[in-house]
This record gives structure tokens, sequence and C-alpha cells, in this order.
């Protein structure tokens, strides 16, 4: 009985032990079971991380294709000016980029100015004419116009002869030309070209390309596999202005094979597994360290970034406060961080007068309503109280979790444009008015033209008329001013009408020399002569008004170096505007203020050098004087306060004083009215 039980002791031994090895050998076995099945993920985690990467670089290169292309266009429009010119240069691009099947140039209404089609695909509009994808090319442009960027319309099927057909792709590029917009190029891509030209030849091999649709319609596809051939897809987001595209890569999944040296790495996974969990653990940490100090870093660009702008930066909360700046913001306002941060509603650069209108604006924004793409305009007010006006662009503020947390707003300070705009605004005026100076110019030379005639005429009766009054008294032998009684008195009328005629036949003469810009004949003449010339007139005038005319000559007042009749002609200008400036009654006769006093007195170039250089005249008034807009464009051409004034006359006057190398200007008078004065060049040192 002893050796049978002891048998049987030793059977049950075994059997525990078997059990345990059984069990230690089922453990291994697992434990290599996990190890390969981890190292096939692994591997099929590396494949499909190959072919990601592999279909981001395809993506890049399509996208760096397209951008190029657009570069090519820019360049093409830039170069070619002409119409008649532009085929020939298109020919040379479309041979140089295969995947533009075809090229157009439209004016701003889209219709066709020169267009080209690809020599590699001669047959594209043969089936159906180019007409039927006009409303694809109006998309396009459309959306090219509202970004002033190139844009892209969604794909479509062309079908081509014999049951063939190709899917298209329309580009649209606004192009300007001298500031102003000179139309569109629009381009049309072939998708399967995009892939097959602009894709690098070792990106394609091996694998097969398609663009397709986001609920997986494939547009286009480029290479081919065997039909039971197990593949891996992976798909890539293509987003272009206007359209969005997958990208799909498929390629043959790799054979799987037992991991080698089985035994040997199970040995060494059962060895080394604390090891190799520290070793994670340590790796891990490292990332995450990595991970921070990329963060931090690119905290840090944000902030490089933020600060180099010169658009402000502002964010609110849902509640309209403000919960970020940035220091271009805070500049333009003249206002530091802390007293914006935590602000509310009024903000504080709000103007006290507008909050309600601002206050009601917010609200639309607050109440989700988005505001135009591009902007609104509002005005701002600094520290210092003055005004400005903005720019605002606002966009939702999202956060991680797609929640809308705010507003976020770009400010542009628009004061400089305005001030440009302002400065282009007096330009064109200026432009216009020297437009109208020159029609004037040319009517006054057609004027004298016609009127150089009749004063020749009327000098000639004069003189006749004098010589006939002189043959019919036979006791003038001395001439007609010997004639007694009556015909004295008429012989001086006429010698007063040939003077006049004289007068103003170089009158004449000389405004049309002064816009030939001819120069004139000067001489040394009395200012007591100038004044003679012109005084009659004046006399004749202010008698006719009630008004006294007052000449005044310094007695040490040197001769002008001048042309006398043109300077005849400012002082009889300017005579004459100051007696209009006095209307009858105003000012009354009995405060002797209705006078017009016309003095010249010598000026030195300094006190104490000597003989005068220069003479003033002067020509003075009672009337109401000048207000400050007038005052302001007085010299303005076709500025006149006058109903029928044509607002030339003080600028010619101007211009011949400066052309004496003198300065008009003008004064308030004492206790009324208003002092034009100019200065001439004296004699004696000309």
């Amino acid at each position: 009985m002893a050796p049978t039980r002891w048998a049987e002791r030793w059977a049950a031994l075994l059997g525990w032990r078997w059990a345990l090895w059984g069990a230690l050998c089922l453990l291994v076995g697992l434990l290599l079971a996990a190890l390969v099945f981890l190292a096939r993920e692994y591997e099929d985690g590396l494949a499909l991380s190959r072919q990601e990467r592999s279909a981001a670089d395809i993506a890049a290169d399509v996208r760096s294709g397209l951008v190029r292309n657009l570069q090519d266009l820019i360049a093409l429009h830039s170069t070619v000016p002409a119409v008649d010119d532009w085929p020939a240069p298109a020919a040379r691009l479309l041979a140089s980029h295969r995947e533009i099947a075809h090229l157009e140039w439209r004016d701003n209404r889209l219709a066709v100015r020169a267009e080209r089609t690809s020599p590699y695909r001669p047959d594209l509009f043969v089936y159906r004419g180019r007409h039927e994808a006009l409303p694809d090319v109006t998309q396009a442009c459309a959306l090219a116009l509202r970004t002033n960027a190139a844009a892209y319309a969604p794909s479509y099927f062309w079908p081509l002869a014999q049951g063939a057909g190709v899917e298209l792709m329309e580009m649209c590029l606004p192009v300007t030309r001298d500031g102003q917009a000179d139309g569109y190029l629009v381009a049309t891509y072939a998708l399967a070209s995009l892939l097959t030209e602009l894709v690098p030849a070792e990106l394609q091999r091996g694998q097969r390309m398609a663009w397709t649709e986001a609920d997986g319609t494939r547009l286009s596809i480029v290479g081919n596999l065997p039909a039971s051939t197990e593949v891996q897809p992976v798909q890539q987001v293509f987003d272009l202005p206007g359209a969005t595209y997958m990208l799909r890569l498929e390629r043959p999944r790799e054979g799987r094979a037992w991991f080698p040296h089985v035994l040997t790495v199970a040995v060494g996974a059962l060895a080394l597994a604390l090891l190799g969990v520290l070793a994670l653990f340590a790796r891990d940490l490292r990332r995450r360290q990595r991970a921070e100090r990329g963060l931090a870093d690119a905290l840090a660009f944000r902030k490089a970034m933020e600060d180099s702008l010169v658009t402000g930066l502002r964010a609110r909360d849902m509640d309209g406060r403000i919960t970020y700046v940035n220091p271009a913001f805070c500049q333009m306002l003249g206002l530091p961080p802390e007293r914006l941060l935590g602000s509310g509603v009024p903000a504080p650069y709000w103007p006290p007068e507008q909050v309600d209108e601002y206050r009601q604006r917010l609200a639309v924004r607050l109440a989700g309503q988005l505001l135009p793409r591009e902007g609104f305009e509002s005005e701002f007010v600094r520290a210092d109280g003055s005004r400005f006006p903005v720019l605002i662009i606002e966009a939702p503020l999202i956060d991680a979790r797609g929640v809308q947390t705010g507003w976020m707003s770009a400010i542009l300070d628009l004061s400089e444009q305005r001030r440009s705009e302002e400065s282009l605004r007096a330009s064109q005026e200026r432009l216009q008015a020297t437009a109208r100076l020159a029609m004037a110019g040319e009517m006054a030379s057609l004027i004298s033209h016609e009127l150089n005639q009749p004063l020749a005429a009327i000098a000639s009766y004069a003189s006749g008329s004098l010589n006939l009054l002189g043959a019919d008294d036979p006791g003038a032998a001395t001439g007609p001013a010997a004639a007694p009684g009556w015909r004295a008195d008429v012989a001086l009328a006429l010698r007063r009408i040939a003077e006049q005629a004289e007068r103003a036949g170089k009158v004449i003469k000389s405004v049309g020399d002064l816009v030939r810009r001819r120069e004139r004949a000067r001489e040394a003449v009395p200012l007591a002569a100038l004044f003679d010339g012109i005084v009659p007139l004046v006399q004749l005038q202010g008698r006719k008004l009630g008004i006294a005319v007052e000449v005044a000559v310094a007695p040490d007042c040197p001769p002008a170096w001048c042309d006398r009749t043109m300077v005849e002609q400012v002082l009889l200008n300017l005579a004459r505007n100051g007696m209009q400036a006095m209307p009858p009654g105003d000012p009354p006769t009995a405060s002797g203020l209705r006078r017009l006093r016309l003095s010249a007195t010598p000026r030195p170039a300094a006190p104490g050098a000597g003989a005068a250089r220069w003479i003033e005249c002067r020509v003075s008034d009672h009337g109401h004087g000048l207000t400050p807009e007038q005052a302001e464009r007085l010299f303005t051409p076709f500025y006149t306060t006058k109903p029928e004034g044509m607002g030339l006359g003080l600028n010619l006057c101007r211009t011949v004083v400066e052309q004496h190398g003198g300065a008009l200007y003008f004064e308030p008078n004492t206790p009324r009215g208003t002092v034009f004065g100019f200065t001439l060049p004296a004699a004696a040192l000309s």
C-alpha cells in the first residue's frame, strides 16, 4: 500500500508542476502574442503615418503649384497690356503648365477679351461650347471681386467626344492696371492634371490618388492598382477659396510577417519590462517638457507678433467687457492697458454724444448678428480728447470646444487715409482749376484777336474825326486843340477816345502776352504817371457811387521798373473791387468813410539800407471787409463773391505782380474795410 500511495502523491505533485509549467507557458505565449500584436499595430501605425505625411506633402505640392501659377498669371498680365499681344505669351504659359486646360482674359463684365486653349487639350470645347461653363466662371469671379484675391469654383464634369470626359475647376483672378480694375484672368484646371503635373513622380509611384467630395464621391482618379489588392486609404482636406476637396491616397497594405527572434524578444521583454516602463515614463516626461517648451515658444512668438502689429486688437466677452488689448490699440488711444482691461459699457474711448448709438450696435453683436466681413467705420476719442476715425473688423471668438466666448476686433486708424483722401481731393480741385485757367487763356487769346480790329477802327475813326474837325475851322491853324468853343471840347473828347482805344489795345495785347508767358518790355515809370493813367476812370465810377478818390504819392518815391500797361490794369482792378465793396449807403456819406485811397511809398530792403529797392502801392477801402472763409479762398481761381464775377481778377493781379518780382497781399483796414497792397521793384536798382 505504501508504494502505491507514494506513487499517487508523486503523480499529484507532477500534475501540479505540469499545471504550473502550463500556466507559465500560457502566460509566455500570451505575452508573445501581445508583443506580436503590438508590433503589427506599431508597423501599421508607422505605415499610416508615412502615408498621411505623403498625402500632406502632395497637398502642399499642389498648393505651391497653384501659388506659382498665380504669380505667372500676374506676371503675364503686367507684361502684356494689349489684347492683341496677349495670345502668344498665353500660349507659352499653357505649354509650360499642362495642368491649365484653358486660359481667358475677361473684362469687368466677364466678356471675353482674349482666350487660349492648352495645346495638350485642343478638343476641350469641341463637343460642348465654352459658354456652358459661364455660371462656374461667374461664381468664381464674384467671390474674387468680394475678396480682391484669387477664388475657385467647385469642380464640374465636362463631357468630351466619344463618351469621354474630364473634371474641371475654374479659377478667377481679378487684375488691375494703374490702380484701376482691368478685368479677370480665368484659368480652367483639370483636376487629374493637378496631381500628374504638380506632384513629383516619386510621390506618385506605387499608389493611387483621387480627388473626392466630402461625402466620398470620387471626382478624378490618377494611378492604377490591381483589383484584388488590399489598400490602406488616407484622406487630406484640401481647402481653396470658394471650393473644398478631399485628397484620397490609396496604397497597398504592407504584408505582415511574424516578428523575428520571438523567444529572444520574449525573454528580453520579461527581463527589461521594468526598465521599459521607466524608459517609457522618461520619454513621456521628455515629450511633455518639449511640448511645454514649444507652447512657451509659441506664446512668446505670438506675443512678439502682436506687439509688432500696427493694427489694434481688442477682445471682448459676451457681456461686452474688454478681456484683451494689444500695445498698438493702447498706443492708438493713449490709454494704459489697466484702464481698458475689464471696462464695460460705455467704453472709455466712446464719444459721449454717441454712447446710445454705440450701445445699440454692441447689443446687435451680442445678440449673435454678424457684421459685414469688410468691417464698419466708427469714431474713437483719445485720452487727450482728440477724435479719430477707425475701421473695425470683428469676428466671433471661439474656444477649443467650439463655443463662442466673445468677439475679437481688428481696429485700423484711418487718420492717415482721411488726410490722403483730402490731399487727393485738393489735388483734383487744383487740376480742375488749372484746366479752367487753360481754357480761359484760350478764350482770352481768341477775344484779344477779335477785339483788336474794332479797337483799331475806333482809333482810326477818332483820328479822322480830329482831322475833319480841324479842317472845318479856318482858324484852327495850330490843330483841333486851338479851336474855340464847343469844337475844343469835342476835340478833347475825341482825343480821349483815341487814347482809351489805344490803351485797351495794349491791355488786350498784355493779357495775351501774359497767357502765352511772353516777356514784356519794362521801363521806368513814375508812380504819379501810373496813377494819372487810371484816376480819370476811377473818378468817373466814384462819382456814380458817391465815393471820393484820394491819391497820395510820397515825394521821395522813385520810379517803378515795370510794364506800365499791366500795372495800371492791376491798380484799376483793385480800385474797382474797393469801390464795389462800398455799395450806396454803406458806409453812409455822413460818416466820411466813403472814400478810396490810392497811395505809393518807397520801402527799403532793410532799415538803414539807403536807397529804396521796392515801392509799395496800396488801395484802401472802407467796405464790409473779408470773412475768414473769403480770406482763405481769395486767390483761388474762379472763386468770386460777385454774381457777375468770373473769379480771375485777383488771380491775374497776383500773377502780374509776381512776374515783376513783387508780392500781392491784403490786410484789414481801420476802422473797417480792406487794404490791398503790392510791391514793385524800384527803377534805380533795376
